[in-house]
């Protein structure tokens, strides 16, 4: 499917992209202006390259670089080279839909990978269905929603939220303290923590959020200590997660006295915050540099070559990664770039990832992970302390936990509910 930037109309109105659609004979509702014709094929890149969250961003940008290279060098995609086109959301909801749409509409991208925060993911999702396009996302994330236009490759809450929290009950601790940035995320993820505590036998003693980019954790800290809390869920983003553990450190408090389990802290951002500052505490996601098998070892060792040896892999950047080599085999399985094959290719699309292999469900949209808790080393590194029996077959709508049904309450199966 292709016609020239004049006739897709970069800037048409969705009424007007529809129409042109239908002259075109498309099914989907929105015109492509991707290009087919020729040896190459593009594919957009956005990611926070400044602001607050590029301390985490930056790295998943370089992974989604080294996997488009990596597929090039094996022949591309259907036989033709992949072409990426950068884009900065700067840490902006609003920035990461104007870019994405310019990658869409402008740019004629195939598909598009990134994002990070819940926030910028909501923010582009109404472009990527008007325009019928495909976003990669990689983070793992609150749940509760799913589109057709959209892939999600990191975890869903009962893919890491979930096995936290059985984590934590496991080891006798029943009074939580929620601290987490004031977004999306945070707040829905700790309505999961919160609905999972009334059903498990915990308590939730505490519940403090802070906007992005903060560095004042003061009082914060204070609540924590007085609060009676055995354990912290931190769903902090970005440089936040520094100023917190730091402060955390300086009140005395320690790893075996009040552990933290992290959901947004991986090995980019243990470097950040430094080792002394977060040693012993925990870490919930679906990848570390540290697991042993072949496929991460070559992961590794190849990123390591391509950006030096001082530079950790981690979940995001490496959800990331594994996003563009799905997409390939999506394409190959469709044998072609059309959006509307691509999904109805999608279901039961595998890779031998480095996190273990995944699986594309179809119907969601989402992806079978394996969940690991780790816990932070003084090397900067996170060693596994416990792994799921094998990959955890996604549900972001938590249907299958009795105790998630005032959650399921209203949240429907459709976008953004």
């Amino acid at each position: 499917m292709a016609c020239s930037l004049s006739a897709c109309g970069w800037g048409r109105t969705v009424a007007e992209k529809q129409a042109l659609a239908a002259q075109q004979g498309g099914g989907s509702g929105a015109a492509s202006c991707v290009d087919t014709s020729g040896d190459t094929i593009k594919v957009g890149f956005v990611n926070s390259l400044s602001g607050t969250m590029a301390i985490s961003e930056q790295t998943v940008n370089k992974s989604l670089h080294m996997a488009v290279d990596e597929i090039n060098q094996a022949g591309g995609v259907l036989g033709k080279k992949i072409e990426p086109i950068d884009q900065d959301g700067k840490s902006e909801p609003a920035v990461f839909a104007e870019k994405a749409r310019s990658l869409i509409e402008k740019d004629c991208v195939a598909a598009v990978f990134g994002g990070w925060t819940s926030s910028s993911r909501k923010a582009m999702l109404p472009v990527f269905e008007a325009d019928n396009a495909l976003l990669f996302y990689p983070l793992q994330y609150e749940g509760m929603e799913s589109s057709s236009n959209i892939f999600y490759t990191g975890a869903a809450p009962n893919q890491q939220i979930v096995p936290a929290l059985d984590y934590l009950k496991e080891q006798g601790k029943r009074k939580l303290f929620l601290v987490g940035s004031d977004y999306v995320f945070p707040q829905t993820a700790n309505r999961v923590v919160k609905a999972y505590a009334e059903g498990n036998g915990m308590q939730v003693v505490g519940e403090e959020y802070t906007p992005m980019g903060s560095t004042d954790f003061t009082t914060i800290i204070n609540k924590l200590k007085f609060s009676g809390a055995d354990a912290v869920v931190n769903t902090l983003n970005g440089d936040s997660n520094v100023a917190f553990f730091k402060e955390y450190r300086s009140s005395g408090l320690t790893a075996s006295q009040v552990p933290v389990i992290s959901m947004s802290i991986a090995e980019e951002e243990v470097k950040a915050i430094g080792a002394d500052n977060v040693k012993g505490q925990l870490t919930a996601w679906n990848y570390y540099q540290t697991l042993d098998n072949p496929q991460n070892k070559r992961f590794v060792k190849a990123f390591k070559a391509r950006y030096g040896q001082d530079r950790p892999t981690s979940d995001p950047m490496e959800s990331a990664y594994v996003s563009v080599h799905l997409w390939k085999n999506m394409v190959e399985k469709a044998g072609s770039f059309d959006v509307d094959k691509v999904k109805a290719a999608a279901d039961g699309v595998t890779y031998d990832a480095p996190e273990g292999r995944v699986k594309v469900d179809g119907k969601n949209h989402h992806i079978s992970k394996t969940s690991y808790i780790g816990r932070i080393g003084a090397d900067s590194l996170i060693h596994t302390v416990w792994k799921s029996k094998g990959p955890i077959v996604p549900d972001p709508y938590l249907t299958t936990y009795r105790w998630a049904a005032p959650l399921q309450a209203g949240s429907g199966s459709e976008t953004g509910k």
